[in-house]
């Protein structure tokens, strides 16, 4: 019997700031490189592509803090899209089952204004006021 393909689960730039209201974590997984000709994407984790398998692995020793289960809602960002989608796959082989990648990555982001996205979501806000007001 053959397997069939997983099917990729895909997060829209559009839809941005509503996934990340209702708390999804963005991870950014472009190089160093491609961030500093690209720019940065304020409010996101910027993870290596190397790296993000054992940091969003709720069983892996060295796991982020935030990946306290399968069910943690992830949606991957690259530079074009296209290494974010293959990324994706391998997550889910490895039981994550709200992992998604951003349509078009950081470019579409970009040209859909939304890279502030992040970073204006409600609770990110409070976040920031209570750090800053220390």
């Amino acid at each position: 019997m053959a397997l069939l393909p997983l099917a990729v689960e895909r997060t829209y730039p559009t839809e941005l700031a509503a996934a990340v209201a209702r708390g999804a974590v963005i991870v950014d997984v472009r190089t160093n490189a491609q961030r500093e000709v690209q720019g940065t994407l304020p409010g996101a984790l910027a993870i290596s592509a190397e790296l993000v398998a054992e940091r969003l692995d709720p069983s892996h020793p060295g796991r982020l803090a935030v990946a306290v289960d399968p069910d943690v809602e992830w949606i991957l960002v690259s530079a074009e899209g296209t290494d974010s989608h293959r990324l994706v796959t391998g997550l889910q082989l490895q039981g994550l089952r709200r992992v998604t990648h951003m349509v078009g990555g950081y470019d579409a982001i970009r040209s859909a204004n939304m890279v502030h996205a992040v970073t204006q979501a409600e609770h990110i806000v409070a976040d920031v006021e209570r750090v800053t007001a220390h």
